[in-house]
């Protein structure tokens, strides 16, 4: 594999899982992965507490900013190995066709910005948590796989790693 698997974490708002599994693939991967985010109907802003989060655990937080698939949509995006819904809603709303046709996998986690006050700060924990196992399982599989078998390991991953409880699941 030359050079890191590009990857888009994809959210509605951006603001939250996203950004979190953007910062920790960009930090945490050894240099195999390179995370991107975006949302299809992004808050404008990262939640406060996603930049808590990161910053307890050493992840830089510098350039981290809410925006929407156009960015990563058009002929100047960068490439995009393999997308990464990290949401319900995202992999249920139409996407643009991405350049280079990259596959496609689910994560579905929940959202930590929807549990109650009382329970938000464990919540953005459990997330990161969640986030950072699968993406550093994904890097360890990267050299090994490559982009063409990182969507079947992005799958694999996310079911051995099993379900998320936040405090936010309805």
């Amino acid at each position: 594999m030359a050079g890191p698997c590009h990857l888009l974490f994809l959210c509605t708002g951006n603001s939250a899982r996203s950004i979190l599994a953007e910062a920790i693939a960009n930090h945490l991967s050894g240099g195999r992965l390179r995370g991107f985010s975006a949302g299809s109907r992004p808050r404008g802003a990262v939640a406060p507490e996603a930049v808590e989060v990161l910053t307890r655990a050493g992840v830089p937080t510098d350039g981290l900013r809410s925006k929407g698939f156009d960015a990563f949509a058009g002929v100047d995006a960068p490439r995009i190995d393999l997308v990464v819904t990290v949401c319900d809603a995202a992999g249920r709303e139409p996407c643009p066709v991405w350049p280079g046709a990259p596959a496609t996998v689910a994560w579905s986690l929940p959202d930590p910005a929807a549990a109650l006050a009382a329970d938000r700060r464990g919540a953005f924990e459990a997330t990161f948590d969640a986030l950072r196992r699968r993406i550093e399982a994904l890097a360890a599989e990267a050299p090994a796989v490559g982009v063409a078998g990182l969507a079947d390991a992005a799958a694999r991953i996310h079911a051995r790693c099993g379900l998320v409880r936040t405090g936010a699941e309805p």
